[in-house]
């Protein structure tokens, strides 16, 4: 992701004030932002790991930098990240996607799901596959996907990954998500709704990486000069 969103940002015409490549340890990290001056840095793109993601926000949110984040799997530190925005009056968006066109699937999975809560024959799942090297699962758009469905479906509460935990995936109120790990596949995410005569399936197929990079270079301009935690309802709504 790290290439695509450089190469995205320099046709753009913005200069890359530093680079932390995904095998340098956190330590190596924060010892190489050490060496900008705050006002070197407009905003910082953060794509790594869950690991590590919270530590890197946390660092550039202390120095006054507004973040971009696109790392998934990291959400159960979510609420001290944005008391830790508000505290420091700065900056941060996060999305589990920053592709346009996945956005606009959230948005028709909404309206599917507004539908189908009159139908309650029909079972709701997920499937989501990505590249092998993708640690968390489900995806992050996946997740959203299902926060998207238990909205509008009010016998779904929950999540849960296939083969987790059968007991919870035998429960009527929960959407079981699917995760596979395939080559070299960007992201394919699908939302199905299966009954005993039929099935309705909706999909988004993302053919690169390209589309996820631009949206999280879209995000980092729109971002520069804001305060506040934002999300990609905010940039859209413009």
């Amino acid at each position: 992701m790290g290439k695509a969103i450089e190469q995205i940002l320099l046709e753009r015409g913005h200069q890359i004030a530093g680079r932390i490549d995904r095998g340098d340890g956190p330590g190596h990290n924060h010892a190489e932002l050490a060496n900008l001056k705050s006002d070197d840095v407009d905003v910082v793109i953060e794509f790594s790991s869950p690991e590590s993601a919270v530590e890197n926000i946390t660092y550039c949110i202390s120095r006054g930098w507004p973040v971009v984040c696109g790392t998934t799997g990291w959400l159960s530190h979510r609420t001290e990240i944005e008391a830790l925005c508000a505290e420091k009056k700065g900056a941060f968006f996060y999305a589990s996607n920053y592709s346009i066109g996945v956005n606009l699937f959230f948005r028709l999975n909404k309206v599917l799901a507004q539908f189908m809560r009159n139908y309650p024959s029909y079972h709701v799942s997920m499937t989501e596959i990505h590249h092998t090297e993708k640690k968390d699962a489900p995806s992050g758009t996946a997740i959203t996907l299902a926060e998207g469905v238990m909205e509008h479906l009010p016998n779904k509460r929950r999540w849960v990954g296939k083969g987790t935990d059968t007991s919870l995936i035998d429960s009527t109120d929960a959407v079981e998500i699917e995760s596979l790990r395939e080559g070299t596949v960007p992201g394919t995410h699908t939302v199905r709704y299966d009954s005993d005569v039929d099935e309705i399936e909706i999909r988004h197929v993302a053919h690169s990486r390209q589309g996820f990079a631009l949206g999280a270079v879209v995000a980092a301009e729109w971002l520069v000069g804001r305060e506040g935690v934002f999300g990609m309802d905010d940039l859209l709504g413009e």
